[in-house]
Protein backbone atom coordinates (compact mmCIF):
# COMPACT_ATOMS: atom_id res chain seq x y z
CA UNK A 1 0.00 0.00 0.00
CA UNK A 2 1.53 3.11 -0.93
CA UNK A 3 0.92 5.43 1.94
CA UNK A 4 0.70 9.73 0.71
CA UNK A 5 1.13 12.18 4.14
CA UNK A 6 0.64 15.56 4.66
CA UNK A 7 3.76 16.48 6.30
CA UNK A 8 3.73 20.28 6.12
CA UNK A 9 3.50 20.27 10.74
CA UNK A 10 6.62 18.60 10.14
CA UNK A 11 8.35 21.34 9.42
CA UNK A 12 9.67 24.87 11.47
CA UNK A 13 8.95 24.56 14.82
CA UNK A 14 6.89 21.71 15.45
CA UNK A 15 4.10 21.39 18.28
CA UNK A 16 1.54 19.06 19.13
CA UNK A 17 0.29 17.69 15.64
CA UNK A 18 4.18 17.47 14.18
CA UNK A 19 4.70 15.34 17.28
CA UNK A 20 1.89 13.02 16.52
CA UNK A 21 3.16 12.70 12.99
CA UNK A 22 6.61 12.00 13.92
CA UNK A 23 5.65 9.51 16.24
CA UNK A 24 3.98 7.64 13.58
CA UNK A 25 6.35 7.53 10.85
CA UNK A 26 9.19 6.19 13.24
CA UNK A 27 6.32 3.20 14.61
CA UNK A 28 5.91 2.83 10.85
CA UNK A 29 9.17 3.18 9.42
CA UNK A 30 10.81 0.76 11.88
CA UNK A 31 7.57 -1.91 10.96
CA UNK A 32 8.11 -5.24 9.16
CA UNK A 33 5.48 -3.91 6.66
CA UNK A 34 5.89 -3.17 3.05
CA UNK A 35 3.97 -0.07 3.04
CA UNK A 36 5.51 3.10 0.73
CA UNK A 37 5.10 5.78 2.90
CA UNK A 38 5.57 9.05 0.96
CA UNK A 39 5.70 12.69 3.06
CA UNK A 40 5.18 15.45 1.30
CA UNK A 41 6.54 19.08 3.11
CA UNK A 42 6.94 22.37 2.20
CA UNK A 43 11.01 22.58 2.47
CA UNK A 44 13.35 20.18 3.28
CA UNK A 45 13.23 18.34 6.20
CA UNK A 46 15.72 18.36 9.07
CA UNK A 47 18.33 15.54 9.89
CA UNK A 48 16.16 14.48 12.83
CA UNK A 49 13.50 13.54 10.09
CA UNK A 50 15.75 11.97 7.92
CA UNK A 51 17.06 9.74 10.96
CA UNK A 52 13.22 8.16 11.25
CA UNK A 53 14.61 5.96 8.80
CA UNK A 54 15.55 4.96 4.95
CA UNK A 55 11.83 3.61 4.41
CA UNK A 56 10.27 7.42 3.97
CA UNK A 57 10.47 9.20 0.92
CA UNK A 58 10.82 12.69 1.30
CA UNK A 59 8.60 14.70 -1.58
CA UNK A 60 9.03 18.52 -1.43
CA UNK A 61 6.25 20.98 -2.79
CA UNK A 62 8.30 24.17 -1.88
CA UNK A 63 6.58 26.97 -0.05
CA UNK A 64 7.74 29.96 2.39
CA UNK A 65 4.07 29.33 3.83
CA UNK A 66 2.13 25.69 4.19
CA UNK A 67 -1.36 27.35 4.48
CA UNK A 68 -4.84 26.26 2.50
CA UNK A 69 -3.07 27.46 -0.75
CA UNK A 70 -0.69 25.20 -0.18
CA UNK A 71 -2.41 22.54 0.35
CA UNK A 72 -5.41 23.06 -1.75
CA UNK A 73 -2.99 23.37 -4.94
CA UNK A 74 0.64 22.47 -4.34
CA UNK A 75 0.16 18.97 -2.12
CA UNK A 76 -2.99 18.23 -4.65
CA UNK A 77 -0.70 18.56 -7.55
CA UNK A 78 1.86 15.92 -5.76
CA UNK A 79 -0.29 13.52 -4.86
CA UNK A 80 -1.00 13.65 -8.54
CA UNK A 81 2.23 13.41 -9.38
CA UNK A 82 2.47 10.51 -6.88
CA UNK A 83 -0.98 8.58 -7.25
CA UNK A 84 -0.75 7.36 -3.47
CA UNK A 85 -3.42 4.49 -2.56
CA UNK A 86 -4.36 6.41 0.15
CA UNK A 87 -3.69 10.06 1.68
CA UNK A 88 -3.36 10.69 5.22
CA UNK A 89 -4.34 14.30 6.24
CA UNK A 90 -3.46 14.79 9.97
CA UNK A 91 -4.11 18.46 10.48
CA UNK A 92 -7.89 18.95 10.19
CA UNK A 93 -8.20 19.46 6.42
CA UNK A 94 -7.08 17.99 2.75
CA UNK A 95 -7.24 18.60 -0.85
CA UNK A 96 -10.96 18.99 -1.34
CA UNK A 97 -10.62 18.51 -5.38
CA UNK A 98 -8.16 15.23 -5.11
CA UNK A 99 -9.47 12.23 -6.24
CA UNK A 100 -7.79 9.69 -3.14
CA UNK A 101 -9.53 7.71 -0.75
CA UNK A 102 -8.64 9.88 2.05
CA UNK A 103 -8.01 9.90 6.54
CA UNK A 104 -8.60 13.16 8.43
CA UNK A 105 -7.31 13.38 11.51
CA UNK A 106 -9.49 16.18 13.50
CA UNK A 107 -7.59 16.69 16.83
CA UNK A 108 -11.01 19.45 17.81
CA UNK A 109 -13.06 21.74 17.22
CA UNK A 110 -12.64 24.33 19.59
CA UNK A 111 -13.18 26.56 16.38
CA UNK A 112 -16.60 25.52 16.26
CA UNK A 113 -17.47 24.92 19.79
CA UNK A 114 -15.75 28.87 20.75
CA UNK A 115 -15.51 30.50 17.53
CA UNK A 116 -14.77 33.73 20.06
CA UNK A 117 -11.50 32.29 20.44
CA UNK A 118 -10.29 32.80 16.95
CA UNK A 119 -10.58 36.19 14.77
CA UNK A 120 -12.97 36.24 12.52
CA UNK A 121 -11.69 35.47 8.87
CA UNK A 122 -9.29 32.57 10.63
CA UNK A 123 -12.30 30.81 12.41
CA UNK A 124 -14.03 31.02 9.45
CA UNK A 125 -11.38 29.45 7.30
CA UNK A 126 -11.18 27.02 9.79
CA UNK A 127 -15.23 26.16 9.69
CA UNK A 128 -15.47 25.60 6.37
CA UNK A 129 -12.60 23.68 5.25
CA UNK A 130 -12.53 21.46 8.55
CA UNK A 131 -16.32 20.65 7.83
CA UNK A 132 -15.76 19.57 3.88
CA UNK A 133 -13.15 18.11 4.47
CA UNK A 134 -14.66 15.80 7.03
CA UNK A 135 -17.66 15.65 4.87
CA UNK A 136 -15.83 14.76 1.93
CA UNK A 137 -13.09 12.32 3.89
CA UNK A 138 -13.64 8.34 3.65
CA UNK A 139 -12.55 8.79 7.17
CA UNK A 140 -12.35 10.81 10.09
CA UNK A 141 -9.35 9.85 12.78
CA UNK A 142 -10.09 11.27 15.87
CA UNK A 143 -7.60 11.73 19.41
CA UNK A 144 -10.45 11.20 22.37
CA UNK A 145 -13.91 10.12 23.02
CA UNK A 146 -14.89 13.80 23.88
CA UNK A 147 -13.68 14.98 20.26
CA UNK A 148 -15.54 12.49 18.57
CA UNK A 149 -18.71 13.71 20.74
CA UNK A 150 -17.47 17.22 19.34
CA UNK A 151 -17.40 15.97 15.75
CA UNK A 152 -20.93 14.82 15.64
CA UNK A 153 -22.57 17.79 17.20
CA UNK A 154 -20.24 20.57 15.23
CA UNK A 155 -19.40 19.02 12.00
CA UNK A 156 -22.14 16.70 11.57
CA UNK A 157 -20.28 13.64 11.10
CA UNK A 158 -21.77 10.23 11.78
CA UNK A 159 -20.38 8.44 14.99
CA UNK A 160 -19.97 5.58 13.07
CA UNK A 161 -17.44 7.07 10.70
CA UNK A 162 -15.01 8.16 13.49
CA UNK A 163 -12.32 6.02 14.74
CA UNK A 164 -10.65 7.13 17.81
CA UNK A 165 -6.95 6.88 17.74
CA UNK A 166 -5.33 8.86 20.68
CA UNK A 167 -1.63 9.77 20.54
CA UNK A 168 0.90 7.93 22.37
CA UNK A 169 2.73 8.48 25.82
CA UNK A 170 6.45 9.35 25.97
CA UNK A 171 8.53 6.72 27.50
CA UNK A 172 9.17 7.29 31.13
CA UNK A 173 12.45 9.29 32.08
CA UNK A 174 11.98 9.77 35.89
CA UNK A 175 10.26 9.00 38.75
CA UNK A 176 9.66 10.79 42.23
CA UNK A 177 12.92 13.48 43.04
CA UNK A 178 12.27 15.00 46.06
CA UNK A 179 15.17 17.61 45.50
CA UNK A 180 13.90 19.18 42.28
CA UNK A 181 13.40 23.14 43.05
CA UNK A 182 9.89 24.68 43.24
CA UNK A 183 9.32 25.09 39.62
CA UNK A 184 6.41 25.49 38.34
CA UNK A 185 5.96 24.59 34.50
CA UNK A 186 3.91 24.80 31.37
CA UNK A 187 4.06 23.62 27.66
CA UNK A 188 2.06 24.63 24.92
CA UNK A 189 0.95 27.42 22.76
CA UNK A 190 -0.56 30.42 24.47
CA UNK A 191 -4.31 30.25 23.91
CA UNK A 192 -7.09 32.37 25.72
CA UNK A 193 -8.58 29.02 26.51
CA UNK A 194 -5.49 27.66 28.09
CA UNK A 195 -6.06 30.46 31.29
CA UNK A 196 -2.63 32.31 31.38
CA UNK A 197 -4.09 35.00 33.53
CA UNK A 198 -5.77 32.11 35.89
CA UNK A 199 -2.54 30.21 36.19
CA UNK A 200 -0.15 33.33 36.53
CA UNK A 201 -2.68 34.43 39.28
CA UNK A 202 -2.47 31.17 40.82
CA UNK A 203 0.96 31.14 41.20
CA UNK A 204 0.85 34.00 42.89
CA UNK A 205 -1.37 32.46 45.17
CA UNK A 206 1.13 29.85 45.72
CA UNK A 207 4.36 31.94 46.31
CA UNK A 208 2.61 32.97 49.47
CA UNK A 209 3.40 29.23 50.63
CA UNK A 210 5.86 28.75 48.59
CA UNK A 211 8.53 31.82 48.50
CA UNK A 212 10.74 30.89 46.18
CA UNK A 213 8.70 28.96 43.86
CA UNK A 214 9.18 29.72 39.87
CA UNK A 215 6.95 29.52 36.58
CA UNK A 216 8.51 29.02 33.36
CA UNK A 217 5.93 29.08 30.60
CA UNK A 218 7.06 27.51 27.30
CA UNK A 219 4.94 28.02 24.26
CA UNK A 220 4.47 30.72 21.33
CA UNK A 221 2.03 33.08 21.89
CA UNK A 222 -1.67 32.71 20.16
CA UNK A 223 -4.10 34.79 22.37
CA UNK A 224 -6.73 37.12 20.66
CA UNK A 225 -7.53 39.07 22.30
CA UNK A 226 -3.70 39.46 22.88
CA UNK A 227 -3.06 38.75 26.21
CA UNK A 228 1.29 39.84 27.38
CA UNK A 229 2.27 37.11 29.79
CA UNK A 230 5.21 39.28 31.04
CA UNK A 231 2.74 42.54 31.54
CA UNK A 232 -0.16 40.13 33.59
CA UNK A 233 3.10 38.90 35.81
CA UNK A 234 4.60 42.70 36.30
CA UNK A 235 1.03 43.74 37.37
CA UNK A 236 1.27 40.89 39.89
CA UNK A 237 4.00 41.63 41.01
CA UNK A 238 5.72 38.03 39.79
CA UNK A 239 8.00 39.95 36.84
CA UNK A 240 11.29 38.32 38.76
CA UNK A 241 9.60 34.82 39.35
CA UNK A 242 8.24 34.27 35.54
CA UNK A 243 10.02 33.29 32.41
CA UNK A 244 8.55 33.24 29.62
CA UNK A 245 9.85 31.39 26.04
CA UNK A 246 8.41 31.05 22.97
CA UNK A 247 10.04 28.60 21.81
CA UNK A 248 12.92 25.74 22.79
CA UNK A 249 14.24 23.14 21.14
CA UNK A 250 13.13 19.38 22.26
CA UNK A 251 16.94 19.10 24.28
CA UNK A 252 15.87 22.17 26.11
CA UNK A 253 12.41 21.40 26.60
CA UNK A 254 13.39 18.18 28.15
CA UNK A 255 15.71 20.11 30.58
CA UNK A 256 13.28 21.87 31.48
CA UNK A 257 11.06 18.82 32.39
CA UNK A 258 13.45 17.20 34.39
CA UNK A 259 13.88 20.45 36.57
CA UNK A 260 10.33 21.31 37.09
CA UNK A 261 8.22 19.95 40.22
CA UNK A 262 4.95 20.62 38.90
CA UNK A 263 3.25 21.35 35.64
CA UNK A 264 0.65 23.10 34.55
CA UNK A 265 -1.85 22.65 31.98
CA UNK A 266 -5.46 24.89 32.58
CA UNK A 267 -7.34 24.86 29.35
CA UNK A 268 -11.00 24.59 28.60
CA UNK A 269 -10.73 22.56 25.33
CA UNK A 270 -8.42 20.08 24.65
CA UNK A 271 -8.98 17.27 22.12
CA UNK A 272 -6.21 15.25 24.14
CA UNK A 273 -3.66 17.45 25.79
CA UNK A 274 -0.17 15.54 24.77
CA UNK A 275 1.76 18.06 27.73
CA UNK A 276 0.30 16.53 30.92
CA UNK A 277 1.43 12.94 30.12
CA UNK A 278 5.28 14.10 28.95
CA UNK A 279 5.13 15.95 32.40
CA UNK A 280 4.11 12.70 34.00
CA UNK A 281 7.07 10.75 31.51
CA UNK A 282 9.33 13.24 33.47
CA UNK A 283 7.94 12.34 37.27
CA UNK A 284 5.82 15.83 37.35
CA UNK A 285 2.54 15.55 38.44
CA UNK A 286 0.09 18.09 36.47
CA UNK A 287 -2.54 20.24 37.70
CA UNK A 288 -5.20 20.37 35.03
CA UNK A 289 -8.69 21.73 34.55
CA UNK A 290 -11.84 19.67 35.71
CA UNK A 291 -13.27 19.11 32.35
CA UNK A 292 -14.78 16.03 30.27
CA UNK A 293 -11.35 15.33 28.63
CA UNK A 294 -9.09 15.48 31.56
CA UNK A 295 -11.05 13.10 33.20
CA UNK A 296 -11.15 10.49 30.38
CA UNK A 297 -7.57 11.12 29.66
CA UNK A 298 -5.75 11.80 33.14
CA UNK A 299 -8.16 10.35 34.98
CA UNK A 300 -6.81 10.48 39.08
CA UNK A 301 -3.41 10.92 37.99
CA UNK A 302 -3.83 14.95 37.65
CA UNK A 303 -4.88 17.00 40.15
CA UNK A 304 -7.93 18.50 38.63
CA UNK A 305 -8.91 22.26 39.69
CA UNK A 306 -11.83 24.47 38.93
CA UNK A 307 -10.99 28.12 36.92
CA UNK A 308 -10.07 29.70 40.05
CA UNK A 309 -6.97 31.23 40.94
CA UNK A 310 -7.66 30.35 44.82
CA UNK A 311 -7.87 27.01 44.33
CA UNK A 312 -5.05 26.65 41.39
CA UNK A 313 -2.86 28.18 44.14
CA UNK A 314 -3.58 25.87 46.33
CA UNK A 315 -3.10 22.96 44.62
CA UNK A 316 0.42 24.09 43.20
CA UNK A 317 1.36 25.14 46.49
CA UNK A 318 0.70 21.89 47.52
CA UNK A 319 2.31 19.97 45.21
CA UNK A 320 5.36 22.32 45.66
CA UNK A 321 5.70 21.70 49.24
CA UNK A 322 3.54 18.25 50.39
CA UNK A 323 6.68 15.56 49.60
CA UNK A 324 3.42 12.59 50.48
CA UNK A 325 1.17 14.24 47.57
CA UNK A 326 3.69 14.66 45.25
CA UNK A 327 4.86 11.41 45.09
CA UNK A 328 1.10 9.76 45.23
CA UNK A 329 0.47 11.66 41.91
CA UNK A 330 3.44 11.09 40.43
CA UNK A 331 3.15 7.13 40.71
CA UNK A 332 -0.27 7.39 39.53
CA UNK A 333 0.87 9.49 36.58
CA UNK A 334 3.44 6.33 35.96
CA UNK A 335 0.56 4.04 35.83
CA UNK A 336 -2.01 6.46 33.70
CA UNK A 337 1.34 6.45 31.09
CA UNK A 338 0.68 2.90 30.49
CA UNK A 339 -2.96 3.07 28.56
CA UNK A 340 -1.08 4.60 25.40
CA UNK A 341 1.15 3.63 23.56
CA UNK A 342 2.38 4.77 19.51
CA UNK A 343 2.33 1.21 18.52
CA UNK A 344 -1.48 1.05 19.33
CA UNK A 345 -2.02 4.22 17.48
CA UNK A 346 0.10 3.49 14.17
CA UNK A 347 -1.71 0.39 14.16
CA UNK A 348 -4.98 2.18 14.66
CA UNK A 349 -4.47 4.49 11.89
CA UNK A 350 -2.99 1.91 9.77
CA UNK A 351 -5.73 -0.36 9.62
CA UNK A 352 -7.91 2.41 8.59
CA UNK A 353 -5.90 3.86 5.85
CA UNK A 354 -5.76 -0.13 4.25
CA UNK A 355 -9.35 -0.47 4.33
CA UNK A 356 -10.53 3.23 3.07
CA UNK A 357 -7.57 2.06 0.13
CA UNK A 358 -9.55 -1.46 -0.08
CA UNK A 359 -6.27 -3.60 0.65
Amino acid sequence: MHIAIDGRELVGKPTGVGRYVTELLRAWSSSRLDDELSVVLPAEPASSLRALGTRLRWVVEPAERAGTGWEQLRLRRALGRLSPDVLFAPAYTAPLLHRCPTAVLVHDVSFWAHPEWFPPREGLRRRWLTRASARRADAVLTVSDFSKAEIVRWLRVPAERIILAPPGAPPRRGGYDSVRPPIVLYVGSLFNRRRIPELLAGFAHAVNRVPDARLVLIGDNRTSPRQDPRALARNLGLESRVEWHAWVDDATLDRWYAQARVFAFLSDYEGFGMTPLEAMAHGVPAVVLDTPVSREVYGDAARRVPPEPAAIGEALATLLSDPAAHRALVDAGARALERFTWGRTADTVRATLQRIAGR
